[in-house]
């Protein structure tokens, strides 16, 4: 059985942890119950702090589902000879339904602890070549805000505030690029993927307040912000305004 909360940070924050020790805790006191947990803290422990990037760019991509990240993450991998990594990693993904159906701040220790276990991959295969990255620490935040505020966009934390911030020990990537569609084009996109909708993607179709929560959230990350491309046009067009900013943003 979980413990209680002690008396510390407002609700938002403990349902987002903001550094690796947090989402250790988080891991700790629910393992007896989710053997799941155990196994991801055991991978966690394994991570050395404070993960230092190697000499190639790193591009992380976010955005709602139906944005085109699997199709854009995949060409830019292909035109940068790059290495294609995704959040959460696979050594963890068999896990994801398992930790979508527990209360929000267990399941976002599990994402937070992804992107943990994720930074030690980005790292090594930093060092070898460009790397892309198919969401990072942003959706967990982004997701972890819209979901604990309700009401529209005007009651989110405001502009400035610590949940936007990029976690102090966490590695950062150099460019962030924020996917966006039209509403309806997106859901046109959705239908004619025809895959089973996660909770939160039909909370995206059903609650045009939740999805604009999300996207506003993305918006006000800081450190690194998100740079936003419209994905409404072709994937060749899309493609080669992605890879304009990477080249303006990266060295490579």
């Amino acid at each position: 059985m979980l413990r209680r909360c002690p008396p510390g940070p407002p609700p938002l924050l403990r349902a987002l942890p903001t550094a690796a020790p947090a989402v250790r805790q988080r891991l700790r006191e629910c393992a007896a119950r989710i053997p799941e947990a155990g196994a991801v803290l055991d991978l966690l422990e394994k991570c050395p702090e404070h993960q230092k990037k190697g000499g190639f760019p790193v591009v992380v991509f976010e955005g709602l589902d139906a944005t085109g990240k699997t199709t854009v993450t995949q060409s830019v991998k292909d035109t940068l000879n790059g290495i294609l990594l995704r959040s959460p990693p696979a050594c963890i993904s068999q896990w994801r339904t398992i930790f979508d159906d527990e209360p929000a701040p267990i399941k976002r220790a599990f994402y937070a602890a992804g992107n943990y276990i994720l930074a030690s991959e980005i790292a090594k295969a930093s060092t070898q070549a460009p790397v892309i990255i198919d969401r990072y620490w942003h959706s967990t935040a982004a997701y972890t805000i819209a979901t604990e505020i309700n009401g529209e966009v005007q009651d989110l934390p405001p502009v400035h505030d610590e949940v936007y911030q990029w976690p102090e020990d966490l590695l950062k990537p150099d460019l962030v690029l924020l996917l966006t569609v039209d509403p309806k084009e997106r859901v046109r996109r959705l239908q004619h993927r025809g895959l089973e909708k996660t909770k939160e993607e039909a909370e995206l179709e059903a609650n045009c307040l939740f999805r604009q929560r999300v996207e506003e959230s993305y918006r006000r990350m800081v450190n690194p912000a998100c740079q936003e491309v419209d994905a409404s046009p072709s994937k060749e067009e899309v493609l080669k305004t992605v890879l304009q900013l990477i080249k303006k943003h990266c060295a490579l």
